[in-house]
């Protein structure tokens, strides 16, 4: 059901954890959203791996960590897991980078973005 994974780190400073990923582990930039202005989100790609770093003045209070998972059906995605008990924190909605996202948590309260192109 699951094709794709990658995880999202969150911080207070974007700007910092570029040049840890980028300049010290040769991570390469792939995305970043908004594509003009400061970056709130940006994908990294090193090889087959992937990493989210997302700007969060917040993080250091809370979670950092969260997974970013793709799928062809997120409302039925949603749907089953609702179904198995998992608390879905948000509903699907179409976002403006193009796909249509909700998120549920973990059995740890970790977020679990669930994900689709739109088409």
């Amino acid at each position: 059901m699951y094709r794709d994974a990658f995880p999202i780190l969150s911080g207070p400073d974007l700007d910092r954890a570029m040049r840890f990923y980028r300049d010290l582990l040769g991570f390469q930039p792939e995305y970043r959203f908004p594509a003009e202005g400061d970056a709130q989100f940006v994908t990294l790609r090193s090889g087959d791996l992937k990493l989210g770093l997302a700007q969060d003045a917040t993080a250091g209070l809370g979670e950092h960590f969260a997974l970013w998972l793709y799928t062809d059906d997120v409302d039925r995605a949603v749907a089953e897991l609702r179904e198995a008990g998992t608390p879905v924190r948000r509903e699907p909605q179409d976002m403006p980078w193009g796909e249509r996202v909700a998120t549920v948590a973990d059995p740890d309260g970790n977020s679990v973005h669930i994900g689709a192109t739109r088409r």
